[in-house]
């Protein structure tokens, strides 16, 4: 309740006030009604005053002048506007990178656009085309093999089949490129391709509607005995864990208890895909990798799901060609004991590649880290001396004895790791085998060695298997070809009469090359009715590598 006596006091004042407070709020009001009139107005002239000032001081002057051009780019503008002749100005730019790229580590690469599309199709797996391989034989383009159920087989064409045309353009030039012959076979999937050829000397013309071509990146899969399985990659693309789990599920159907897991020559390509790769082989959270760079942080890869061989004896046979990712898998075997590596120094390369596109159609892949092993090693190769001398190193391995000497085969001043078990490991040039297989050096004379390499070799197995395809054909299997061929009399009697007497004297060679040269034209003859399984299947027989890891599963 409320005192009487100052409510009688108050009363007179507030009827006082309320004339005035009623005017004050009118007044408020209309000037409300004025500020939501010109508030817009308001508005767009602070955002245009922003911007204008904004311009003023990020633009082409100013205090803070975003786009300042630095010495490379102030060189290329002056030498395009007063050289004193007309200059390809892509050219220079391109030149420019090269020599930025130069001063870098030896695998971070500058790809120009025509360059740029063979090198991604090169780890993407696959291509676009009409699904056929060919040589190059007295000038005329043989058809060597069709892919199953590929464009030029639904097309109709067949092994021994001679490409004499692609549309109207003739390919039977001396002079034309293998390379060429590509680009003209090749095209974007759907598009169609006209093919003159001649098949039993009588001319056809087919016409082959592209398609998408696998690249296998398994060259091999099969089962050395009823225990052992062999699987032989050449590649990590996108499409190489694919490949390799297919090839694993099948060999374990197979009866697969230990596997020989061949890297040899393996240079590399998609660090993932050896990443889950190695998942199969390694159990619980194990770390597979780490990467590290000055731009990037730390980043640990660990096994992420039960392995399909976790249990199995592995061995896993590398060289001084298997790199890059290769060696990711290697390491991770190697340290964490899960197997036995076997072979020569690998190549040495512990650096992470990124791929970052230009405007013009280029790219660039650029070393953003290094990788490490679990127990921490780097194993890449110093290269402050300049790339020559960086990948002649490789070279000077079978010079300096390293190739043929296990004492000779080491790391040098490479910092020491220990295992769980407490086995000595090293860094910093690529990994040490466990067990050593010198480079064999048997060889052949120069004479027989440039036969393999000029294609006249591959020439006559061809010949040969045309002449016999209805027998090679009849063998059910590339074991089965194995145990029963016959014809190594007569194919090296046919052999010695194709090669040109003055070229190669085949009567000189030692019983031991003749050998190893009988088992390589029963291989060849076996890579045209089984493609690469076949091929490794007649060689691994005498391969020194396969038989000293037939020797370490047998321990």
């Amino acid at each position: 309740m409320i005192n009487s006596k100052e409510d009688q006091t108050l009363k007179p004042l507030h009827f006082k006030l309320l004339p005035i407070l009623r005017q004050i709020t009118l007044k408020s009001k209309m000037a409300n009604k004025k500020l939501q009139v010109w508030l817009p107005l308001i508005f767009s002239a602070v955002m245009i005053l922003g911007m204008f000032l904004g311009f003023g001081l990020g633009g082409n002057s100013g205090f803070f002048k975003r786009d300042k051009q630095n010495s490379v780019q102030e060189a290329l503008e002056v030498i395009k506007r007063n050289y004193v002749d007309d200059i390809n100005n892509d050219s220079l730019q391109m030149g420019a990178i090269q020599q930025m790229m130069g001063h870098l580590d030896p695998h971070s690469v500058y790809f120009p656009p025509v360059e740029l599309k063979a090198a991604n199709e090169d780890l993407r797996g696959n291509f676009e085309g009409i699904g056929v391989e060919f040589n190059v034989f007295s000038d005329t383009v043989n058809i060597v093999y069709v892919i199953p159920n590929g464009p030029s087989d639904k097309a109709g064409l067949l092994i021994g089949d001679k490409i004499i045309k692609v549309n109207d353009t003739a390919i039977t030039a001396k002079d034309i490129s293998t390379e060429r012959i590509k680009e003209l076979i090749r095209g974007t999937s759907g598009s169609q391709v006209v093919l003159s050829i001649v098949r039993s000397n009588q001319p056809k013309s087919i016409t082959v509607t592209r398609g998408t071509i696998p690249v296998p990146s398994v060259d091999a899969f099969f089962m050395i005995d009823k225990s052992t399985g062999y699987i032989k990659l050449n590649k990590f693309t996108k499409t190489s864990y694919e490949e390799f789990m297919q090839a694993l599920e099948t060999l374990q159907q197979q009866g697969l208890q230990q596997l020989i897991f061949d890297l040899r020559g393996n240079g590399g390509g998609f660090m993932d895909e050896a990443i889950n790769m190695t998942d199969e082989f390694l159990d619980q959270d194990k770390l597979i990798v780490y990467t590290e760079g000055a731009n990037n942080p730390k980043k640990e890869y660990r096994c992420r799901r039960p392995g399909l061989f976790e249990k199995g004896k592995l061995v896993l046979l590398v060289d001084e060609g298997s790199a890059s990712a290769s060696e990711v898998l290697a390491g991770a075997i190697q340290d964490w004991e899960r197997g036995t590596i076997i072979g020569r120094r690998t190549f040495g390369k512990g650096l992470v590649q990124e791929q970052f596109d230009l405007k013009d159609g280029s790219a660039i892949r650029l070393t953003i880290a290094r990788y490490y092993t679990p127990l921490g090693r780097s194993i890449q190769r110093p290269y402050d001396h300049g790339k020559k001398e960086y990948m002649d190193e490789v070279w000077q391995r079978y010079s300096n004895g390293e190739a043929l000497y296990a004492d000779s085969n080491k790391v040098k001043n490479g910092k020491e790791f220990s295992t769980l078990s407490g086995k000595k490991l090293y860094g910093g040039g690529g990994i040490m085998p466990d067990a050593f297989v010198p480079i064999d050096t048997s060889g052949y004379p120069p004479v027989v060695s440039r036969m393999l390499l000029d294609g006249s070799f591959n020439n006559f197995v061809y010949q040969y298997y045309l002449q016999h395809k209805a027998q090679i054909d009849a063998f059910s299997s590339a074991a089965d070809y194995i145990q029963r061929f016959s014809y190594t009399d007569d194919m090296w009697n046919q052999f010695v009469h194709f090669i040109p007497k003055d070229s190669a004297n085949l009567s000189m060679l030692s019983v031991e090359q003749k050998t190893s040269l009988q088992r390589r034209l029963e291989a060849y003859l076996a890579r045209f009715r089984w493609r690469n399984t076949g091929f490794y299947q007649v060689l691994n027989n005498e391969d020194p590598a396969v038989k000293k890891a037939m020797e370490e599963l047998k321990k």
